[in-house]
C-alpha cells in the first residue's frame, strides 16, 4: 500500500516565507482574542447569562479540539500551503459571520467556525515554521511560535478594547481590522512556495494526531509545562474583563483590555528576555513563577487592589510565557519531520483542553459562587498545577540524570573488564 512521505522541498530558505507562516500563528490567535472585550456587551444586549458567555468562548476551544483530532495531520498529507489557504479562508468568513452578529446564536456559528479554522491553521503553521526556519533551528523556531502566540493574544484583546472604547460602530471595527489583516495573508499564502515535497502516492485518510513512541517521554513532560501555563489563560481571555472592570469600578473596556495585555504581552516579553534558557530548566522556572503570579493575583482578589492584580497578572504572565516557551522549544526539538504537524496537532490539543475545560467549569460556578469567588478558586488550582509541574519537572530530570549516569558506569565496567589485547 503506497502512502504520502513528506519532506522538506529542495530549495533555499526563504526568511520570508518564514515570517508569513509565524504571522500566520500570531494573527489565528489575535483574532480568537478580538471579541473578548465585547462578550459583556452581548450578554448585556442579547440578555445571556455567564455559563452561556463562558460556552460562546470554550465553543471555539472545541472547534480547535475537533480539527487538531480529526485532520491535524492533514497537512503532512497534502502538503503545508493547501492547509493554510484554507483555514486562513475560513477565518475570514468566520469573521464576517461576528460582523452580522445579531444574536448569540450567530456568535456560537462564529466562534465554532473560528476554533475549526484556528486549529488547522496552527498545525500547518506550526510544522511549516520547522520547514521554513532559514537555518533549520528548531529551538529557534519554538521560540518565534511562542513570543508569537502569546504577544497575538495580548495585542488581540488590548486593541480590540482601544477599539471597542474609542471607535466608531465598536462591534464591527475591531473585525475589520482583523479581516484587512488575515486577507493580507491569505494572499502571502497562495504566493507561498509549498515547504515540502511529496514521496510516493498521495493517500488522504481522516487520522488522530499522533506521538511517536520515541519521543513520548518529552511530549508527556512538555505536556505538563502546557497544562500549568494554558489552564489560567482561558480564564483571563473569557472572565478577566468582567473582573476588571468590577476591581477598577469601571465599565470601560480598556480595564479589561489592560489585564488581558497585562498576562498575554508580559508572557510574549519574557520569552524574549529568557529564550536561553534550555527547556526543562524553562518549565521548571516558569511554572514557579506562574504559581507565584497566580498566588500574588488571588490575593489582590481578596484585597480589592486592581493594581496588586494587575501586578499579579503581570508576573503570571511571565510565568505563563516561560513555560509554554520551554514547552514548545522540546517538542520543536523532537518532532520528527514526517510527522511535524501529527505531532504539533497532539500538543495543540492538550493546549486547547487546558484553555477550555476549565473555562466551561468556571461558567458552571459563577452563578453560585459569583465571579471573584470563581476565579479565586480556579486561581488556587493552578497554583497547585504549577507547583506540581515544577515538581515533575525537577524529578524527571533527576531521573534522567541519575539513566545517564547508570549508562556511563556501564560503559566504564565494560572498558575495564574487556581483555587487553
Amino acid at each position: 500500500m503506497s502512502v504520502s512521505v513528506l519532506a522538506p522541498a529542495r530549495r533555499l530558505r526563504s526568511p520570508l516565507d518564514f515570517a508569513l507562516v509565524a504571522a500566520v500563528v500570531s494573527l489565528a490567535l489575535f483574532a480568537s482574542a478580538t471579541p473578548s472585550p465585547l462578550y459583556a456587551d452581548y450578554a448585556a444586549d442579547w440578555g445571556f447569562s455567564t455559563p452561556v458567555l463562558t460556552a460562546v468562548y470554550a465553543v471555539y476551544a472545541v472547534g480547535v479540539l475537533s480539527t487538531l483530532l480529526l485532520i491535524g495531520r492533514l497537512s503532512d498529507e497534502v502538503g503545508r500551503r493547501p492547509v493554510l489557504i484554507a483555514a486562513l479562508a475560513a477565518l475570514l468568513v468566520a469573521i464576517v459571520l461576528f460582523m452580522l452578529a445579531r444574536s448569540v446564536e450567530w456568535l456560537f456559528a462564529a466562534r465554532a467556525l473560528q476554533g475549526l479554522a484556528t486549529g488547522a491553521a496552527l498545525a500547518a503553521a506550526g510544522a511549516a515554521m520547522l520547514d521554513l526556519h532559514p537555518r533549520g533551528d528548531a529551538a529557534q523556531t519554538g521560540l518565534v511560535n511562542g513570543v508569537g502566540s502569546a504577544l497575538g493574544l495580548g495585542a488581540g484583546a488590548a486593541i480590540s478594547a482601544i477599539l471597542v472604547q474609542e471607535a466608531p460602530d465598536p462591534r464591527v471595527t475591531p473585525f475589520v481590522l482583523v479581516f484587512v489583516l488575515l486577507a493580507v495573508t491569505l494572499a502571502g499564502a497562495v504566493a507561498l512556495r509549498e515547504p515540502v515535497s511529496r514521496i510516493g502516492a498521495l493517500r488522504i485518510r481522516p487520522s488522530w494526531p499522533n506521538v511517536p513512541r520515541s519521543i513520548r517521554p518529552e511530549f508527556a513532560l512538555a505536556s505538563m509545562g502546557v497544562i500549568s501555563s494554558w489552564s489560567i489563560g482561558g480564564l483571563y481571555l473569557a472572565l478577566a474583563p468582567s473582573l476588571a472592570g468590577q476591581l477598577f469600578d469601571t465599565h470601560s473596556h480598556l480595564a479589561g483590555g489592560a489585564a488581558v495585555l497585562a498576562m498575554a504581552g508580559s508572557g510574549g516579553l519574557s520569552q524574549l528576555v529568557f529564550h536561553r534558557l534550555a527547556p526543562r530548566p524553562a518549565m521548571l522556572w516558569g511554572s514557579l513563577v506562574l504559581a507565584s503570579g497566580m498566588a500574588t493575583t488571588v490575593v489582590a482578589l481578596s484585597a480589592e487592589s486592581p493594581a496588586l492584580f494587575l501586578v499579579g497578572s503581570s508576573v503570571t504572565g511571565i510565568g505563563f510565557g516561560v513555560a509554554f516557551m520551554g514547552a514548545i522549544r522540546l517538542i520543536s526539538t523532537v518532532a520528527p519531520i514526517e510527522q511535524r504537524a501529527a505531532v504539533m496537532s497532539a500538543f495543540y490539543v492538550v493546549a486547547y483542553s487546558s484553555l477550555s475545560v476549565p473555562t466551561l467549569i468556571a461558567g458552571l460556578a459563577i452563578p453560585s459562587l459569583g465571579l471573584e469567588s470563581t476565579f479565586r478558586i480556579f486561581g488556587s488550582i493552578v497554583v497547585v498545577l504549577g507547583l506540581a509541574t515544577a515538581a515533575g519537572t525537577r524529578l524527571r530530570a533527576v531521573s534522567d540524570g541519575r539513566l545517564q549516569d547508570r549508562v556511563q558506569q556501564t560503559r566504564e565496567a565494560r572498558v575495564e573488564l574487556s581483555p587487553v589485547e
